[in-house]
């Protein structure tokens, strides 16, 4: 039997992903004056003020949604509407409402049992993290000369250079530091240097002891270091044995997923998969969202990337995974895949019948578009006459059947059947006496149900759909000679099934 733990809630979770400046504002929250139009297209500056007591005012729409747990970028201090130039890791940002807003929200938040995990960026700080501009001022005289890498000729030479006129390669040398991708704004942490191990590791249990529920963790394998996120794992446990530690890489993960670093990663295999499959012919396939490629996917295909994902990691992992279909670092699902409602609708129905936790990314699921960033980072419009309450329904339909059906938060999967000419995959989850049987129709034709079920269901088992798009006039379906047969499922339909 596995050693790995995992967190137990996590397995029960349903996630929402949230870009603090623009899901929603407060009046209670002080702001600056020059902030853009709440509903005017997002810039790479520019910022639209939202805050975390807006969120607070918002979280029944999240509860009635079904969300459990929130996951958001980046609250601390910073001059980025972003924030992942952080200037300090103690204090959430003003613009935000500081720390006793964010107290306010967390409070709020665990009264309604949703969980909260914040975003660490501990690989890089910013120009104005304290350490650093000691260093630029001081030179080589800076007792945090070495919290960062510099190249020290330069740095005497007093030619360091943290605002060049445009971004240039190989930053040691023609910035005179190391910075995350040459970016400037973004000087590396040297996390050899005691001092930041223990500033770092500070902060994870600062925030934990502030009553986080969790991290996610800003591109962690640019800390190449596997004693440090042992020790990181080590200190958020001992503040809290149930605290989620996630990290965001975008490949195999098993370096890290060995039960003494993350608990689990945003599954980015698994966005690329549902984009490929459900996208189908209408996927934009020029896109490389996080530089990986996109690749249009026939149901078997699907199915073997599946069930390669699935033997990729320890079972407590894969039941931890964060399972998600977009996120503020792509171009949004339904931009992907050229605006085909159906698609988004059917992957949804799948995310949330998959191992692992579903992550909404926030406004999916009123159907918000967006090409890259700036642009997926819209502004959450809360006027309810713009938003596909369809699309909102059937988000709120899979997410109550999760919720309702343990087999489909801790059940084991099992492929039972594709079928090439339709583009339909059949599946079941199973789990303490409980069985679902899961058919998604990605055809554009209608597909008379044939699904092998011997040894899974008996003959003669009699079986209702909990998702309803069999038609009225379907008769009841029975398991005969070991198959589910004697109903057509509609285009691009669905079944769950279960014995009745």
């Amino acid at each position: 039997m596995s050693n790995i733990r995992t967190p137990n809630w996590v397995k029960d979770a349903v996630f929402y992903q949230i870009f603090p400046d623009r899901f929603a504002k407060s009046e209670q929250v002080a702001k600056p004056s020059n902030l853009e139009p709440w509903d005017s297209p997002p810039t790479t500056h520019g910022f639209k003020g939202g805050d975390l007591l807006g969120v607070a005012e918002h979280l029944d729409y999240l509860a009635d949604l079904g969300v459990t747990a929130i996951y958001f970028n980046p609250i601390f201090q910073s001059t980025a509407n972003h924030r992942y130039h952080t200037h300090d890791y103690y204090h959430v940002d003003p613009i935000l409402g500081g720390n006793e807003a964010f107290h306010t929200l967390l409070d709020a938040a665990h009264e309604r049992d949703i969980r909260v995990v914040l975003d660490g960026v501990f690989n890089h700080a910013s120009r104005g993290f304290y350490q650093f501009n000691h260093t630029l001022e001081n030179g080589a005289a800076s007792p945090y000369l070495n919290w960062f890498h510099f190249n020290l000729e330069r740095l005497e030479n007093g030619e360091a250079d943290p605002y060049p006129t445009e971004p240039r390669r190989d930053s040691l040398d023609t910035y005179g530091y190391l910075a995350w991708w040459d970016l400037p704004a973004l000087p590396k942490f040297n996390t050899d240097t005691q001092a930041v191990r223990d500033f770092l590791l500070d902060v994870a249990r600062h925030w934990i002891e502030f009553g986080i529920d969790g991290w996610r963790l800003d591109v962690p394998e640019e800390i190449d270091d596997d004693d440090f996120w042992r020790a990181f794992r080590r200190t958020v446990k001992e503040a809290n044995p149930e605290a989620y530690v996630v990290g965001e890489i975008w490949f195999d993960a098993g370096r890290w997923l060995q039960g003494d670093q993350f608990d689990a990663v945003m599954n980015y295999i698994f966005n690329r998969a549902c984009l490929g499959f459900f996208g189908g012919e209408r996927l934009d396939a020029d896109q490389r969202p996080g530089g990986y490629e996109l690749r249009r996917l026939d149901v078997t295909q699907f199915a073997d990337e599946v069930d390669r994902m699935l033997s990729l990691y320890d079972w407590a992992v894969t039941q931890a995974q964060l399972n998600l279909l977009g996120s503020h670092d792509m171009a949004r699902f339904l931009t992907l895949v050229g605006g085909d409602k159906a698609a988004l609708k059917l992957a949804t129905l799948f995310q949330m019948t998959f191992p692992g936790a579903p992550c909404i990314y926030y406004g999916d699921e009123i159907g918000m578009e967006g090409r890259d960033d700036p642009d997926c980072r819209r502004a959450f419009p809360w006027d309810e006459a713009r938003w596909d309450h369809d699309l909102l329904d059937c988000f709120r339909r899979a997410i109550r059947l999760r919720h309702a059906h343990p087999v489909l938060r801790r059940g084991s999967y099992r492929r039972l059947h594709t079928d090439e000419h339709c583009n339909v995959l059949a599946f079941a989850r199973q789990h303490d006496g409980e069985t679902l049987v899961i058919v998604l129709n990605n055809g554009a034709t209608r597909y008379d149900l044939d699904v092998p079920v011997a040894g899974l269901l008996a003959d003669g088992a009699h079986l209702k759909d909990l998702w309803g798009d069999l038609p009225a006039s379907a008769p009841n379906l029975n398991v005969t000679d070991g198959r589910i047969a004697g109903a057509t499922l509609p285009p691009r339909g669905a079944v769950v099934l279960k014995t009745s």
